[in-house]
C-alpha cells in the first residue's frame, strides 16, 4: 500500500490502566506520522463489553494528553470517520460479516461453550492441544456441516451461534512485516477464529480489519504480541478484496531482571511504576503508581521510552520531541525485546530537571514545601536555593531531602561528626569566627569564604576541622552544598543565629 502521507492509529482497549508499553507504541506511530506529515488516530476498541472498565477511556486520553502526545483525529477530538469507538461502530459490522459468509470465506458455529470445553479436556487427557481448524471443522457443529435450511431454522430458532473465519487448506501465507522482515506460515497451523457473536458484536479481529479499511489505515504499527494475529488479518484483507497495510510489529519492553514482558508485578516488586498516570481500580480500590505522580516529567518519559527499542543511530540520548520527529524512522526500530532500566528512567528525569531554569524549578518547590508547613517563602531565595540543590536531585520532590536545612535550623548534630571534628576549643573558635564573619559588610560567597580562609590561616587552624565543624552548625551533619555558598544564601543574621544555637546545643 502506498499511501501518502501515512494514516496511523493507536487503538487501546479500556479494559483498565495504559501500560507503558502501549503508551510507546502509542508513541513510535505518533512519531511515524508526524515525520511523514501523516495523521495519527485515536481508536477505542471496546468491542469485548465484559472488559470494560469504567473510567479507563478517560484515563487514556488524560494520559496522553499529560505526555503532549496530540491526535489529529480519534474519539476525544472527532473527524470524518467517527466515530472512532468500536462500541457505536456496531451496525457498521454486520454487512461485512455477512459479506463473508455469502463469499464463502466465514461460517456460522453453533456449538455450546460446554461441548468446546469438553473437547479441550479429552485432547488435554491424551495430551494434545484442540483446535478449531481445517480438520476439526468438519466434525463440528457449524454451517459447512448443515444444510442451508437446517441452518436457517437454528437461526430463525435464535439459537446461539458465532461466526467463525474459514481459514484455506494448505495454503503458505506470505507477509511481509517492516521491522521482522518476510514472514511465512502455513495455514494448516492456525485456527478459524471467531468474528462474530450472536450479540451482534464483532471480534476484536473483524472490528480491527473493517475499521483499518475504512479509516484509510496505512501502516499498523503494533505491539509483537499480535504477530500471531498477522496471518489471520492477511487472509481477511484478501477475503474481502482490499489492499492490506504496511504492518510492523513493536519487540516487548522486558522486565529489568530476568526475562519476559514488563509487567505491575516487577513494578511493585522493585518500586517504580508501569502506567502513565496512577490508577484507582473501581473493583479493588487499589491505586496503582504512576510516573506523573512519581514526579516524573512527561518529556522525561516519553524520550525514555523512544530509546527502547529505537536506535537513532547516534551518541545522542537526550531529544526533544521536534528532534524525535526528525530522527525516527521504522527501519532502526528492533528486533529484541528492550530490558526496562529503573535507574536510566531515573537518569532521563535528572537531565530534564537541570534543564528547567532555577526560578521555574523555585516554583515547583513550593507545593513541596506547602507539604512540610513551609508557605510564603520569597521566590528570590527559592530561587537561590533551587540553584545550589538541584544537580544533587533526580525529582523536584528531592529538593526538601537536600536542602530542608535552608528552611529551618538543625535540631539535632551528627554525633559521628561531633565525635570526630568538635573539640574543647571550638566553642572559643566559632565565637571568634563569628565575630569575623558579623563583620562581613559585602555579604557573598567570595568574601565569607575569604573571610573563612584569612581567619584559618591567622590562627594557624585545620582548615578541614573547621569547616567540617561550621557546616554541622549550619546543617547538623556532613551534608549540603558548597558551604560558603549555602551560608550567602542563609543571609549572614541566620548564619550568626546558628553558630550561637548550635554552640549550645552541641555541647550539651
Amino acid at each position: 500500500m502506498t499511501k501518502s502521507p501515512p494514516r496511523v492509529r493507536f487503538a487501546p482497549s479500556p479494559t483498565g490502566p495504559l501500560h507503558i508499553g502501549g503508551v510507546r507504541t502509542a508513541l513510535y506511530n505518533y512519531l511515524f506520522a508526524k515525520k511523514l506529515g501523516g495523521t495519527f488516530i485515536l481508536r477505542i476498541e471496546d468491542t469485548d463489553q465484559t472488559r470494560f472498565v469504567p473510567g479507563a477511556e478517560q484515563y487514556i486520553i488524560e494520559a496522553f494528553r499529560w505526555l503532549n502526545i496530540t491526535f489529529d483525529e480519534g474519539v476525544h477530538t472527532g473527524g470524518k470517520y467517527a466515530p472512532y469507538k468500536q462500541s457505536e461502530r456496531k451496525p457498521i459490522y454486520k454487512q461485512y460479516v455477512d459479506e463473508l459468509i455469502a463469499k464463502g470465506k466465514a461460517y456460522y458455529a453453533f456449538d455450546t461453550p460446554e461441548s468446546l470445553e469438553t473437547l479441550r479436556k479429552e485432547h488435554e487427557a491424551r495430551k494434545e492441544t484442540f483446535i478449531y481448524n481445517v480438520v476439526t471443522r468438519k466434525n463440528l457443529c457449524n454451517s459447512l456441516n448443515m444444510t442451508e435450511a437446517e441452518v436457517q431454522q437454528r437461526l430463525d430458532s435464535e439459537e446461539p451461534f458465532t461466526v467463525r473465519f474459514k481459514i484455506p487448506e494448505d495454503t503458505e501465507i506470505a507477509m511481509h512485516d517492516l521491522i521482522r522482515g518476510h514472514v511465512t506460515v502455513h495455514s494448516n497451523t492456525l485456527d478459524d477464529k471467531v468474528l462474530f457473536k450472536s450479540d451482534g458484536m464483532p471480534t476484536y479481529h473483524l472490528a480491527n480489519i473493517v475499521d483499518d479499511h475504512l479509516m484509510e489505515i496505512s501502516h499498523v504499527i503494533r505491539g509483537e504480541e499480535w504477530l500471531p494475529s498477522m496471518p489471520l488479518h492477511i487472509l481477511l484483507y484478501d477475503a474481502f478484496g482490499w489492499e492490506a497495510p504496511h504492518f510492523a510489529h513493536l519487540p516487548l519492553l522486558l522486565r529489568p531482571d530476568g526475562n519476559g514482558k514488563l509487567s505491575k508485578r516487577d513494578g511493585d516488586r522493585l518500586g517504580f511504576p508501569v502506567f502513565p498516570l496512577a490508577w484507582n481500580d473501581p473493583a479493588t480500590g487499589e491505586t496503582s503508581r504512576g510516573y506523573r505522580e512519581d514526579g516524573y516529567f512527561p518529556e522525561a518519559v516519553v524520550n525514555m521510552l523512544a530509546l527502547l527499542g529505537w536506535n537513532p543511530g547516534t551518541e545522542q540520548e537526550l531529544f526533544s520531541m521536534d528532534e524525535l520527529i526528525n530522527a525516527f524512522s521504522i527501519e532502526r526500530v528492533g528486533k529484541s525485546g528492550s530490558k526496562f532500566d529503573v535507574e536510566k528512567a531515573k537518569w532521563f528525569n535528572q537531565q530534564y530537571l537541570r534543564r528547567y531554569g532555577d526560578a521555574e524549578l523555585a516554583d515547583m518547590l513550593v507545593p513541596v514545601l506547602k507539604e512540610h508547613g513551609i508557605e510564603n517563602a520569597p521566590k528570590t531565595y527559592l530561587t537561590a536555593v533551587v540553584g545550589l540543590i538541584k544537580d544533587r536531585a533526580d525529582f523536584v520532590r528531592d529538593f526538601w531531602a537536600q536542602g530542608w536545612f535552608f528552611f529551618q535550623p538543625p535540631q539535632q548534630y551528627d554525633e559521628q561528626v561531633v565525635k570526630k571534628r568538635w573539640d574543647e576549643n571550638m566553642p572559643v573558635i566559632m565565637q571568634q569566627l563569628s565575630q569575623k564573619i558579623a563583620a562581613i559588610s559585602d555579604w557573598n560567597a567570595t568574601v565569607i569564604k575569604e573571610t573563612l580562609m584569612q581567619f584559618i590561616t591567622e590562627n594557624s587552624l585545620n582548615t578541614g576541622q573547621i569547616m567540617n565543624c561550621l557546616r554541622l552548625l549550619m546543617v547538623g551533619a556532613s551534608i549540603g552544598p558548597d558551604l560558603t555558598e549555602m551560608m550567602a544564601v542563609l543571609g549572614k543574621d541566620e548564619v550568626l543565629r546558628r553558630i550561637d544555637a548550635g554552640e549550645l546545643r552541641v555541647e550539651s
